[in-house]
């Protein structure tokens, strides 16, 4: 097994990259769907998070309302923090048994973390982060997710800093041009990645 490390501030196009990875035959462990996973109403994290955070953050149909955690926790260190601290440990045992699952294997798996510089990983044999400018992320939540400015700026704010994810990657994937760019350096990617075998 190779394991990658993946990561990116939001708005870089990390997802894009996964995907393509994936499309190359890499198994992704992405650890927002785990925390999605770990969320859903039953799920291990659900019901401290309503402990937590109060039922207003819980949606007419029962599943957690996004906007209303986001909007109290982006609002709050301190209450963000806590969040973290809640389900950080769980989503890493949970993505840690799915890598050991898979330990035995030749095969690709790529750790797909948005928030690696801040909970780094042992063991892994390479890290890519998907570098953008921080002016253009905001430009492209404001048009492809329909955020608003100051939000975006916020939750860019909230992450580790784009210098600090440069610091620990072993390649770059620059996503400021279009798509074609973007595949081209995935493929360059994916060639140093099988090199490390």
């Amino acid at each position: 097994m190779i394991l990658i490390g993946l990561t990116g501030g939001i708005g870089s196009g990390k997802s894009e990259v996964s995907r393509l990875l994936a499309a190359r035959g890499a198994e992704i462990v992405d650890a927002d769907v785990v925390v999605r996973e770990l969320q859903q109403p039953g799920g291990e994290v659900f019901a401290k998070m309503v402990e937590m955070l109060g039922r207003e953050i819980v949606s007419a149909d029962g599943t957690l309302n996004r906007a209303a955690v986001a909007a109290k926790v982006f609002s709050d260190n301190d209450l963000l923090l806590k969040l973290n601290a809640l389900i950080h440990p769980i989503v890493r045992r949970v993505m840690n048994d799915r890598v050991e699952s898979l330990r035995a294997t030749d095969k690709v798996v790529v750790l797909d973390i948005p928030l690696l510089v801040e909970n780094p990983r042992e063991g892994l044999d390479g890290v890519l982060v998907v570098d953008l400018d921080p002016e253009i992320a905001i430009q492209r939540l404001i048009e492809q997710r329909t955020m608003k400015v100051e939000d975006a700026r916020a939750r860019i704010e909230k992450q580790a800093s784009r210098e600090s994810r440069l610091a620990i990657a072993d390649r770059v994937i620059d996503n400021s041009g279009d798509r074609a760019r973007l595949a081209e350096q995935v493929e360059s990617a994916w060639a140093w990645i099988l090199s490390l075998r």
